[in-house]
């Protein structure tokens, strides 16, 4: 499993575009992939659960990658974060 903790710099959180990216991102990859914000963790590839979270800006996150590729899943996570969030 490997994992990194974000805070969100977009001054709108993760909204509705992002959220669509993010989601697209994480089904990418064979590794279950996860964020998690303040207990809660849902999988990045639900789009309706990720907006569930109702993440804001200066929020922190956290997010997991677990399987076969998580090391590819989690660079590939971090670098669209790092982008976009």
């Amino acid at each position: 499993m490997k994992q990194f903790a974000y805070t969100i710099q977009d001054p709108l959180g993760i909204h509705a575009r992002p959220a669509g990216l993010l989601t697209k991102e994480a089904k990418k990859y064979a590794s279950l992939c996860t964020i998690t914000k303040n207990g809660v963790t849902v999988k990045a590839g639900q789009l309706m659960k990720l907006m569930s979270l109702g993440v804001k800006q200066g929020d922190t996150v956290t997010v997991t990658a677990e399987g076969e590729d998580e090391d590819t899943a989690i660079a590939g996570l971090k670098a669209f974060f790092e982008a976009n969030l």
